[in-house]
């Protein structure tokens, strides 16, 4: 037992310096691409190129994990994503970023699904619902903590991105020294976008719409913040409230969702988080303070809506096929992070700098506007019929190992068991 428990503990702490190092990365490149002159199309291809390349690895990682093994994947994947941001640091130029950037969302859509596939084996039914939390929050302060690790150098220099490759470094040792028995092979992912549809028209939309939100916010906030004047500091603290206020409102959002049709709160959310975006592109705050509450207000909004979308696509679906439908979904999320900021960036280009929020607003006010059409044609889930919430980093792209790990998949192979 304790055994077990300890190996659980040494993967949850390669996946936090993994996401810390991807926390830190993923702000570094667009504050230095601004500081270099980068424009903000050029920028935004580099959320886009990250989504293409995590997508891609979603497809591909597992054909490779299946011919050397997970330990010499994993490796393969972090040593890759430390060169990467090694490179990054010497060789300052826009396409080279966004190749760069695209090579780093392929080697971490495979680091993630190693790490998540190794956490569901060493998880019994007992403790899956456990170890799943505690991934969750593990996601959510690692990825503020790297965020916050901007800070401690001079985001004009080299040593932030030596920082991050040694980040990608220490997530190696937990796996490397692991005892754990070797999980089983990958599944291959695939996408039956005509079913997705048919099974929930809201959740298709939703989630594609709230990737294009999410994925402009997340790849442009931080150039939002330097065009306008803030600190590095500031700057850091903004994206790091927004992705720990989206994490503090899932949970509360969602238990409202379970008593209610989740397409209300669904449209509330989205409604909510259009209002502050607009708010700010009209006010054009400049003050840091003010700046950084506005936007977790939006945060808290903004990413409660993933899950919910996924939450009330399994309310409809059948109890076996939860790992298909949320897979399915996850991969419409990515879509949707890659077209956002390439449209962001291009509307950032020609408009002040606030445009980024007349984006995730429109985004927004599409899932509101589709959700209100389908509460007409469709009648709400009875309350007793829906499955249970859970809550999902929607800040990040989550991997069709992600989805195995969550309690209800264990409950739905259980089910869909002829013996």
């Amino acid at each position: 037992m304790l055994s077990s428990f300890g190996s659980i503990v040494a993967l949850l702490f390669g996946t936090a310096f993994l996401l810390a190092g991807s926390g830190l990365y993923g702000l570094l490149l667009p504050l230095r691409g601004q500081i270099e002159g980068f424009s903000t199309t050029a920028l935004g291809l580099l959320g886009t190129g990250w989504a293409g390349g995590f997508i891609a690895g979603c497809y591909l990682a597992p054909r490779l994990v299946r011919r050397v093994g997970h330990v010499r994947a994993f490796g393969a994947f972090a040593s890759s994503g430390a060169i990467v941001a090694l490179v990054s640091g010497m060789w300052i130029d826009e396409i080279a970023w966004i190749v760069l950037r695209a090579f780093t969302g392929f080697t971490m859509a495979g680091a993630f699904m190693v790490i998540e596939s190794w956490l569901n084996e060493r998880s019994t039914n007992e403790t899956r619902g456990t170890v799943f939390g505690l991934y969750m929050m593990v996601t959510h302060a690692s990825i503020m903590a790297g965020q916050m690790a901007v800070v401690l150098g001079d985001v004009g220099k080299a040593p932030l991105f030596m920082i991050t490759g040694i980040l990608f470094c220490l997530a190696l040792l937990p796996t490397a020294v692991s005892t754990a028995v070797t999980p089983a092979p990958l599944a291959d992912v695939s996408l039956d976008l005509k079913g997705l549809y048919r099974n929930s028209p809201i959740a298709f939309v939703a989630c594609f719409l709230i990737g294009t939100a999410n994925g402009a916010w997340g790849t442009l906030g931080a150039v939002y913040g330097a065009e306008i004047g803030i600190s590095t500091f500031e700057i850091a603290l903004m994206m790091s409230i927004a992705v720990l206020a989206g994490a503090a409102g899932q949970m509360p959002a969602g238990r409202l969702s379970d008593h209610t049709d989740r397409r209300f709160v669904l449209a509330g959310a989205a409604i909510g988080a259009a209002l502050v975006a607009l708010a700010i592109f009209v006010m054009a705050p400049r003050s840091g303070a003010l700046i950084i509450t506005m936007t977790g207000f939006y945060g808290l909004l903004a990413y409660t809506l993933y899950s919910i979308a996924v939450a009330h696509a399994n309310d409809h679906a059948d109890s076996t096929d939860f790992v298909k439908v949320s897979s399915g979904l996850l991969l419409l999320y990515g879509s949707g992070t890659m077209a956002g900021p390439i449209l962001a960036g291009i509307v950032m280009q020609t408009l002040p700098a606030e445009s980024l929020f007349l984006v995730t607003a429109s985004a927004h006010l599409g899932i509101a506007a589709y959700a209100a059409l389908r509460i007409m044609r469709r009648a709400p889930v009875p309350a007793d019929e829906k499955e249970a919430f859970m809550t999902l980093p929607a800040e990040r792209a989550v991997t069709p190992q992600t989805v195995m790990l969550d309690p209800r998949a264990d409950t739905d192979e259980e089910r869909s068991d002829p013996a």
